[in-house]
């Protein structure tokens, strides 16, 4: 356990920030886990509805830190191709 009043105080932000990120991706797995519902159901119009928002989300996410750049790209390039196959 931290002595100093500054690493104590730093402890608090560290579990507070971890708790909020640990939200973010709760929400973003579950838009995920939604979108993919939308998709095997094959409704189309409000798949895409839902991929615009999670996107903005993801990449949301990412200039916060909780996700890398690279890993939300491809989150959202899967989901577009699984999209583009019901859509056809």
């Amino acid at each position: 356990m931290a002595n100093i009043k500054s690493a104590k105080k730093r402890i608090k932000q560290t579990e507070k920030r971890s708790e909020i990120n640990k939200n973010r991706r709760s929400q973003i797995r579950s838009g995920i886990k939604n979108l993919n519902s939308l998709i095997v159901s094959k409704k189309k119009e409000e798949s895409k509805r839902k991929i615009i928002n999670l996107e903005s989300n993801l990449f949301k996410a990412v200039s916060k830190g909780v996700y890398k750049k690279n890993t939300a790209s491809r989150i959202i390039s899967k989901l577009s191709q699984r999209l583009k196959k019901i859509s056809q």
